[in-house]
């Protein structure tokens, strides 16, 4: 199993993704509370670095929006 060398958690317009880096490739997850997670199905190419990440998941997934939840939101980090 690949270290994983970033971790991030997004509140993507009101969906909680927990997005993580390794081996130069990102995976994303929906994390349930019991701590067992599923892939999130966003594709994050290589080359989009941590900083822009908060602006690629934005401008991807810009139809997830509504008036409750009209923003990408970084959460926090792990590394």
């Amino acid at each position: 199993m690949a270290k994983v060398m970033e971790r991030y958690k997004y509140n993507i317009f009101g969906r909680e993704v927990l997005i993580e880096r390794s081996q130069n490739r990102w995976a994303t997850f929906y994390q349930g509370s019991e701590g067992k997670r599923r892939n999130a199905g966003i594709f994050v190419p290589p080359e989009i670095t941590e900083i822009e990440l908060t602006q690629y998941l934005a401008d991807l997934c810009h139809e997830w929006a509504t008036e409750r939840h009209p923003s990408v939101v970084r959460l926090g980090e792990n590394k």
